[in-house]
């Protein structure tokens, strides 16, 4: 059987292409997915078998728990173009799985919100928990402090360490948010009277409070691995950067620690530098430079540049 029999065999069915809308918007587990289709786990796993065997998903699994996402986007890009194509006005049901969609972002967005607001007190201790934080921060400063910071983004900036790290390097600084209780611990930590180029926003990694190329360099210090949807807190990054600008995230290389998940709310349990960089390199940036650094749990610190202005200017368009 030729592959291109498999593929549309595989995406002939209703519920297939409903599976395909859902996890072109996110990653979810097999529960949510049935949770969203309205369909038992069994019925859901056997359209997932056949969509596995064609290529149009890829399973990421963490002990109990299986993750699913759309799969080699060589194989996957022509459905997604034909179903843009063909399907541009979507049904009752397609409507009522975004709605349901909608529910589980919500209480997955509540319960880490819930979790930041108890632990902000102890923020800057459990995110030094793996490797010492002064060997992280020497990393940081070496990765970035060679070339001049410009304004400064530090993206989920938690209690502000990495503004109060970096600020003194940058012509200004601003430090991004969900939390307020997060947001008070670093306005109280950093003096807004003694530091009048540092601003805190409440704002979402996916939705920036930011014009776009407003930012010479952004930071996300462990902070990916609480999200839901990284490549779109990397494509949100690349939007606020200026043409050449850079973007460093810090973060875990995967691991099996699977009670971060429940203890410490996290979402991943790291990620491998090749699901890195197919994320960095979809959102357009390039020049991706790596450092690990080795612990309980390795760190690893990814920093990628924004191409020039005609170039930057050509991908965003």
């Amino acid at each position: 059987m030729t592959q291109s029999l498999i593929l549309f065999q595989a995406l002939a069915d209703a519920t297939r292409l409903r599976i395909i809308a859902l996890l072109r918007q996110m990653e979810l587990s097999v529960g949510e997915l049935a949770q969203v289709l309205g369909q038992s786990q069994p019925r859901v796993s056997r359209h997932l078998k056949i969509m596995d065997q064609a290529g149009l998903i890829s399973r990421r699994k963490e002990g109990n728990w299986v993750f699913l996402t759309l799969g080699d986007r060589q194989t996957v890009a022509p459905a997604l173009a034909a179903m843009d194509v063909w399907d541009q006005h979507p049904d009752a049901e397609r409507l009522a799985d975004c709605a349901r969609l909608t529910a589980v972002k919500t209480v997955r967005a509540t319960e880490a919100e819930d979790w930041f607001e108890a632990h902000a007190a102890e923020w800057d201790s459990l995110r030094s928990l793996h490797v010492p934080e002064e060997q992280v921060e020497t990393a940081i400063l070496h990765s970035l402090v060679a070339q001049p910071l410009g304004r400064l983004l530090d993206i989920g900036t938690g209690t502000g360490r990495m503004i109060e790290l970096l600020g003194p390097e940058a012509e200004r600084a601003i430090g991004v948010d969900r939390s307020p209780a997060m947001l008070r611990l670093a306005r109280s930590k950093l003096d807004e009277n003694t530091s009048p180029r540092i601003e805190w926003r409440q704002g979402d990694l996916y939705a920036l409070p930011l014009g776009a190329a407003s930012v010479d360099t952004a930071v996300m210090h462990q902070v990916l691995h609480y999200a839901q949807h990284p490549g779109a807190a990397i494509n949100e990054a690349y939007r606020v950067l200026t043409p050449g600008g850079r973007l460093l995230i810090v973060d875990f290389i995967t691991h099996n620690h699977r009670e971060l998940r429940e203890q410490a709310a996290h979402a991943w349990l790291g990620f491998s530098d090749e699901n890195m960089h197919r994320w960095l390199q979809d959102a357009g940036f390039e020049n991706i430079r790596t450092t690990t650094l080795k612990g309980q749990l390795d760190v690893m610190l990814w920093l990628a540049e924004c191409p020039p202005a005609s170039i930057v200017e050509s991908h965003r368009s």
